[in-house]
Order: C-alpha cells, then sequence, then structure tokens
C-alpha cells in the first residue's frame, strides 16, 4: 500500500521532509519505513498541492492521551525524497473530480484530501498511486 501526506511545506525541494504528530486518515495509521509516500504541499498553509514523491525512513505512532474516549491517530515521519513532481496536481485540479463513486484514482484523492481539507495521512489505493506516478 501506497500513501500520501498533506502538509505544510517549508521547503519543497528538500532532500528530507520531516512531519511530527500528523492526524492519520484512511488507513494512513499503517505507514512504515520503507513504504512509499507522496508528498502535498498543503494549499491550506500556503503550499501548491503535489511536490514530491519518497520513502519513509522513520515512524512513531504518537500514543493517544488518556480519557479523551475520540482521538485521531497521530505519526511523526521522516521521509526521503525520491522524485520532484514535474506537474501541479492540488485542489484546483482535483475539485471537478467530486463523483464519489466512480472509482477514479483522482476522485479518491479529492475525497481523502479535500472533502475534509486538514493535513493528514492517507493510505490510497495501487490505482491513485499508479495516478499519481504519472506527475513524475
Amino acid at each position: 500500500m501506497a500513501f500520501a501526506i498533506k502538509a505544510e511545506i517549508a521547503d519543497p525541494r528538500a532532500n528530507t521532509f520531516v512531519f511530527t504528530a500528523q492526524k492519520t486518515m484512511y488507513g494512513g495509521k499503517h505507514i512504515a519505513k520503507g513504504d512509499t509516500v507522496f508528498v502535498f504541499a498543503s494549499e491550506n498553509e500556503g503550499g501548491q498541492g503535489l511536490v514530491a514523491r519518497g520513502l519513509v525512513t522513520s515512524t512513531e505512532a504518537i500514543v493517544r492521551k488518556p480519557g479523551i474516549a475520540r482521538q485521531t491517530p497521530r505519526v511523526s515521519l521522516a521521509i526521503e525524497r525520491t522524485a520532484l513532481a514535474k506537474r501541479p496536481l492540488g485542489r484546483s485540479e482535483l475539485k471537478r473530480l467530486n463523483d464519489w463513486n466512480d472509482g477514479q484514482p483522482g476522485t479518491e484523492l479529492n475525497f481523502k484530501f479535500y472533502r475534509q481539507a486538514t493535513n493528514k495521512v492517507v493510505g490510497i489505493s495501487d490505482g491513485a498511486a499508479a495516478f499519481l506516478n504519472d506527475f513524475f
């Protein structure tokens, strides 16, 4: 399984990305060392969408706080960049893909990242990973 992260990215061309206590959804909590991850610079933070592909070099699950019934799992991770995106892909390109039941990889990404626009780590299908690979 591949993963994608949408987060604040200070330097989209960095060789390494480090993220602390990122929210996980849609299977994102299963991310592990060696997994492929697609990095999106969050438009909420001034980014422009897909910027890089990389490999996870470390992960650490964040322990849940006691006494709070509903908590979104969080993870800290480091990613070594393996490629920079050659074409843009962000909210504006995915916005029109909103038929949630059409099974298209772009629609999957729109749903997981922009239906609820918070920054997060998500698991993505093989089809979505193949779709994203076309941007490199």
